[in-house]
């Protein structure tokens, strides 16, 4: 049933907290070694011409007149097979030696988990590991705490110095060269330079000077800088010339990308546009402004037409970079159509606007992209810890923060941005909940089994959804997210094919093909998964407009590309002026819109909480409620049983053993699937949604016990529990163990009691467990046998922390539901059973 409002989400108590039970540790698997003899032959001549090299010249700088040679400052790649869990640790051993990053790579069918791990040697920590190498080929002990180095050599697949193939990435080498084939040589671009970090503020400011004056030399300047050890980032905005910038796209060993303290060399960020089409004159009664109550929401965007009917005393514009001044008013488009959504949700939909102003920061300027004088990393740090800061901070409340951009630039290649690394680390820090665009891609493709546009409108369905996703599924790799959304701690939203544009008002419009109606999936152009460490990404997806494809060519199999929302499909938004007319609409998609709306159903969820629950919610600190916003927000996301299906089919893997496969798949369309906004914010006659908010340390467990309604007994209907469960976890950058708080969701056996087994439409648990979200689904249709007062026990872990321990609490975030679709006293039942029982408005008629 719809979600009633006179019908609040209950309040559960954790119990106690207690000792996790220190059962055995699953072992990892160690990889299988190479021997002595095997790794001197493939490796020994170039450790024997460092030691010849070093004893003609102990300070090593002759080495570095080559610049393959395993030489001091010199950032060296060590490759290895499988799991060095230690290898961290061990390096502290080592005077001299820095581990700048470590990162789990793909495996192929031998590796299943090959590793790379970079660091910085000096001259003496570059004697230490020879004497390592020395020692581990001859036989000898390598002595107390250098185990895990005696691992590496045996598993070393390859040992080479970080060079300029490394630096300038394939893609990011393409859009250079691309940008400066038909400018001329006096001209100059502007790009993005990250230095290696050095946890040494000392050696950072000597690295950079040197960087700076290389970039003089080169007839560059400085632009800007940050510096921000937190996310261990540092890096450089500077301005090139031509010739620069072209030895760059070369991968040059004598320019730039030839440094060695230069880390990556990236194009300068773009922002993702909005689309926008069809304006219209506003239609309808403007509710009044809000009180002043303080912001609980901030949206990181453009400039918004703060003046607009529809925004008039809504936000509280925070112009801080002063980008205002840059911004015409006629283009003010993307943070005028994010504000409208966050405040009113989709204006073809008659929703009540949200009852707070919003906090408002701009960070695109002129043309509704990011000013070219700033990192887009510095930029919303500032934003950010302005607003939370110690002293004379700007919007203190703020726990939900939309973030409706990305960088077109820089897909997720399974490294995580410095932008993403910053939102987690703002999360962890300041109790943030951040909603985050997928991203979209707008570019053309084929639809091969399709020859004219014609045969494709008339191909009925199912057969053009399929076709389509067909098409698509041949992209996968091209259509990953956009950064920052491979975020850990935030959400990631992705666009669903739904908006409310009714048949009465949709128009046909000629050369545009509704691919999937009315199958609701996940967008064509939104971005696809999966996240980090191979995480549920996109968490959810959120209304981004029943999008439509147009023609772009045909003949040899039809290309197409999405369409320009229009009345044909899109969500109603606030619009700049057009013409002197100041009260105007359009429409919008994409998944900058579903991120929009996923912060509005938190809000949405928090003002629901807090009128029930009044100070007993507001009283929970700002990281506990923004993990009970987050739980409550993935927690009615579910896989449509048609598009997982149709997923299921195209991707396959068409043997039913291969049922984690074929999960795997649909996730990376449907991440955790599509919410229910309704029912993330009241619960209905037949379903009670119960919340929990707690805390735990290091290696303990809290058990939340749900009640189970009477009702439900000796009844052979279709049921359901299901549990989700978020939290922030403390980040490590540069380390394996960068999620390095894991929490589980355990269930005890008188789940049974239940009648209810794992369902298969969603994530599997193992998919479901990399990140910082676990949502779980558990139904069944035989009669469950329930004795009075019967409930289930659920438990909140905390797992034993990745690498160093960290002792701080952790808050975590519980939603429960317990439904019998049909049984109208679920809810009074299951209220009933609380303890104080909480508070209901008399329904209104």
């Amino acid at each position: 049933m719809v979600g009633d409002p006179t019908m609040p989400l209950l309040r559960l108590q954790p119990g106690n907290q207690e000792a996790r039970p220190t059962g055995r540790q699953q072992a990892i698997p160690r990889p299988t070694p190479f021997s002595p003899a095997t790794q001197n032959a493939a490796f020994g001549p170039r450790f024997r011409r460092l030691e010849e090299a070093l004893a003609r010249d102990p300070s090593g700088l002759s080495l570095r007149t080559d610049l393959a040679a395993l030489a001091p400052e010199r950032l060296l790649v060590f490759e290895v097979r499988g799991a060095i869990a230690n290898f961290a640790t061990a390096i502290r051993r080592i005077p001299g030696l820095e581990l700048i990053d470590e990162e789990e790579l793909e495996g192929d069918d031998k590796d299943k988990s090959p590793e790379a791990y970079l660091l910085v040697p000096d001259t003496v920590a570059l004697h230490n590991i020879l004497s390592l190498w020395k020692r581990w080929t001859t036989g000898q002990e390598l002595g107390t705490g250098f185990a895990p180095w005696r691992d590496v050599f045996a598993t070393l697949r390859e040992i080479r110095v970080w060079g300029p193939s490394d630096r300038v990435q394939e893609g990011d080498r393409e859009i250079l060269a691309e940008e400066i084939e038909l400018m001329g040589e006096d001209q100059s671009l502007i790009i993005e330079i990250e230095l290696v970090f050095r946890a040494s503020e000392e050696l950072a400011s000597d690295t950079e000077r040197a960087v700076i004056g290389e970039i003089a030399a080169a007839g560059g300047a400085l632009v800007s800088r940050c510096r921000i050890p937190d996310i261990a980032y540092h890096a450089i905005l500077a301005r090139l010339p031509v010739a620069a910038i072209r030895q760059i796209a070369e991968r040059s060993s004598t320019g730039i990308s030839g440094l060695d303290a230069v880390m990556h060399i990236r194009p300068q960020s773009v922002a993702l546009p909005v689309e926008v089409d069809d304006t219209v004159e506003q239609a309808g009664l403007i509710p009044p402004p809000p009180g002043n109550g303080e912001p609980i929401l901030a949206i990181l965007d453009g400039v918004p037409v703060s003046a607009h009917p529809l925004l008039r005393g809504r936000l509280s514009v925070d112009d801080q970079f002063n980008l205002e001044p840059l911004a015409v008013v006629e283009e003010r488009t993307h943070g005028t159509a994010m504000s409208s959504l966050v405040v009113h949700g989709d204006r073809n939909i008659v929703e009540p606007p949200l009852g707070r102003r919003i906090h408002c920061v701009p960070v695109l300027g002129e043309a509704d992209q990011f000013p070219q004088d700033r990192l887009v990393v510095d930029l919303i740090y500032q934003a950010v810890t302005a607003m939370r800061r110690d002293a004379d901070p700007t919007a203190p409340s703020v726990l939900i923060v939309n973030l409706s951009l990305g960088n077109v630039r820089k897909p997720f290649q399974g490294r995580l941005s410095p932008w993403a690394r910053l939102i987690d680390r703002l999360s962890h820090s300041y109790g943030i909940l951040f909603c985050v665009s997928a991203g979209n891609h707008t570019e053309r493709f084929n639809i091969a089994s399709i020859a004219t546009m014609g045969q494709y409108e008339a191909t009925t369905q199912p057969d053009r959804a399929k076709c389509t996703l067909e098409a698509l599924s041949q992209l996968v790799a091209s259509r990953r997210l956009l950064s920052p959304s491979e975020t850990v701690n935030g959400i990631t939203v992705g666009a669903a094919n739904i908006d409310a544009v009714s048949d009465g008002q949709r128009r046909t419009a000629r050369n545009r093909v509704d691919p999937y109606h009315p199958m609701v999936t996940a967008n064509p152009s939104s971005s696809l998964g999966p996240g980090f460490a191979n995480s549920v990404k996109p968490d959810i997806l959120m209304p981004g407009s029943r999008e439509h494809l147009t023609m772009v060519a045909s003949g040899a199999g039809l290309s197409v590309q999405p369409a320009a929302p229009a009345r044909p499909h899109g969500l109603k938004v606030a619009a700049p002026p057009r013409g002197g007319a100041a009260s105007m609409e359009h429409y919008t998609s994409g998944t900058s819109a579903a991120a929009a709306l996923a912060s509005r159903t938190a809000h949405r969820i928090h003002d629901a909480l807090e009128t029930e629950y009044g100070e007993q919610f507001l009283a929970l600190s700002l990281h506990q409620r923004a993990v009970i916003l987050k739980a409550l927000l993935v927690h009615t996301a579910a896989w449509p049983a048609d598009s997982a299906e149709l997923i299921r089919g195209v991707l396959g893997p068409a043997d039913p053993k291969q049922h984690v496969r074929q999960r795997d798949n649909i996730r990376r369309f449907l991440g955790y699937g599509v919410v229910d906004a309704s029912d993330a914010i009241y619960c209905a006659s037949d379903r009670a949604t119960f919340w929990a908010a707690g805390s735990l340390a290091p290696e303990t467990r809290r058990p939340i016990v749900v009640p189970l309604p009477a009702c439900m007994s000796g009844q052979a209907l279709p049921h359901s529990v299901s549990a989700t469960l978020a939290w922030f976890t403390h980040v490590q950058p540069g380390r394996q163990s960068y999620r390095s708080v894991r929490l589980s969701l355990l269930t005890a056996n008188d789940i049974d009691q239940f009648r209810v087994s794992l369902a298969k439409s969603q994530p599997n648990t193992h998919q479901a467990s990399r990140g910082t979200v676990i949502s779980r689904r558990w139904q069944g249709s035989k009669a469950p046998a329930l004795a009075a007062n019967s409930s289930i026990e659920l438990v909140v872990q905390r797992e034993p922390d990745r690498g160093a321990r960290i002792d701080e609490l952790v808050p975590f975030g519980l939603a429960v539901t317990v439904t019998m679709p049909s049984v109208a006293e679920v809810y009074s039942q299951a209220r009933a059973r609380i303890t104080p029982p909480v508070r209901v408005r008399a329904r209104t008629r």
